[in-house]
């Protein structure tokens, strides 16, 4: 039987309890009966022992059920670190600390999106002054927007229109060991962008954002406009899709508007309310506390994590485009019907599919996810691929010998 909510002790964890989107989440979990408290990530003491973990906080043991973090750019380090601590000991977070990592490394961010085929602008990496003029090929040409993988709220971001103005600004943040990355322009959303905020699986509230003057960053708090704004489903998806991928319950997806669609700029893991609120008038920190609530009394689990506390046992991921000679291939041609490795998710188009039926043909772009044997799975894959390729040398022998 599900806990009531009034049984919930809930964490926000926060630096600022005076902060707008501290002071709401609040708010709302007082109204809906449970015992909610701020807790300053930096006063937090970590424990790990022969077989045990423990935690407290300002001197005492912590206890709550669940925990919403609103950790600030500048202490991520050790705000992750709390949150990892907590995980293992049980403790329901709104977001992973994995998850906070991959969003702030715009970088990683940008590479976790293109794989899973969500799109984004063209990027490119630049660890050397040399690489500059490469990449604005790259990118499309000028305009460029010149930026650093790691920072918020606008900072670190540039608009920057000549070679020269471009590598002096790149060898500056180089030489100050910012790690630079070069992106496309769109023109089409100068100076605007979308938020939406997702929570759990849907975009509960969004607005766009424009910049004041000649200002080309849309950002609240660099005194830009906002207004509400209706998502087509297509924006909605990928908003989605994008929190979802990152690992990520509560986040704030900026989307730009292009002439061929969405495309995912950043994704933020401990968005702003104030704004979004104000705009879309809706009350997005209710949505956020009656998500938690609703999400509390299920815990989520690293099953690869779970799986190798048994000696040899684990998950593997089988992407097809490694393997062409599995294309076309029946599940049953992989794995024998008596193995122990069952096949338990078929990733097509973006899409699951649970348990696939034995007689499903695998397709290029296919990803197969099996659980059990390490060695056994490695072994049922290898013998597939030798015995797919010598049946298909006899089929050629035959047909060269009837000719």
């Amino acid at each position: 039987m599900l806990r009531a909510a009034m049984d919930i002790k809930l964490a926000v964890l926060s630096r600022g309890p005076r902060l707008y989107s501290t002071r709401r989440l609040v708010e709302e979990a007082k109204k809906r009966g449970l015992d909610v408290f701020v807790a300053d990530p930096m006063k937090f003491s970590l424990y790990v022992a022969d077989g045990s973990i423990d935690i407290q906080y300002m001197g005492q043991p912590f206890m709550a059920d669940a925990v919403i973090p609103r950790i600030g750019h500048s202490i991520t380090k050790h705000g992750v670190a709390v949150l990892r601590h907590l995980e293992q000991l049980g403790i329901w977070t709104a977001n992973t600390g994995q998850g906070i990592i991959q969003s702030r490394d715009k970088l990683h961010a940008s590479q976790i999106l293109a794989r899973n085929k969500i799109p984004v602008p063209r990027t490119t990496y630049v660890r050397d002054i040399i690489d500059v003029e490469s990449a604005i090929d790259f990118v499309g040409g000028f305009p460029v927007v010149i930026k650093v993988t790691q920072g918020t709220q606008g900072q670190g971001v540039f608009l920057r229109h000549t070679l020269h103005e471009a590598c002096s600004l790149v060898q500056g943040l180089l030489l100050t060991g910012k790690s630079v990355l070069v992106q496309e322009y769109i023109a089409e959303s100068h100076g605007k962008d979308i938020r939406a905020l997702v929570v759990g699986d849907r975009v509960v509230a969004s607005m766009r954002r424009r910049a004041r003057g000649r200002e080309f960053r849309s950002n609240y708090h660099l005194n830009g406009t906002v207004e509400k704004v209706d998502l087509s489903p297509e924006f909605e998806e990928q908003a989605c899709r994008a929190a979802r991928v990152l690992g990520l319950h509560v986040a704030g997806v900026d989307l730009l508007e292009a002439e061929h669609g969405p495309l995912v700029l950043e994704v933020n893991s401990s968005p702003g309310l104030e704004g979004i609120e104000k705009a879309s008038g809706v009350n997005v920190a209710g949505e956020i506390i009656d998500f938690v609530t609703n999400q509390t009394a299920f815990s989520e689990v690293d099953l690869d994590q779970l799986l190798r506390t048994i000696p040899g046992s684990g998950v593997l991921s089988i992407q097809l485009r490694n393997h062409p000679n599995l294309v076309g291939q029946k599940v049953s041609n992989i794995f024998n019907l008596g193995s122990n490795i069952p096949v338990f998710a078929l990733s097509r188009e973006n899409k699951l599919i649970w348990n696939p039926s034995d007689e499903l043909l695998l397709r290029y772009d296919d990803v197969i996810v099996c659980y059990g044997d390490l060695s056994e799975l490695r072994a049922s894959v290898k013998n597939a691929i030798s015995g797919i390729t010598k049946s298909n040398f006899e089929l050629i022998d035959k047909e060269e010998s009837n000719a």
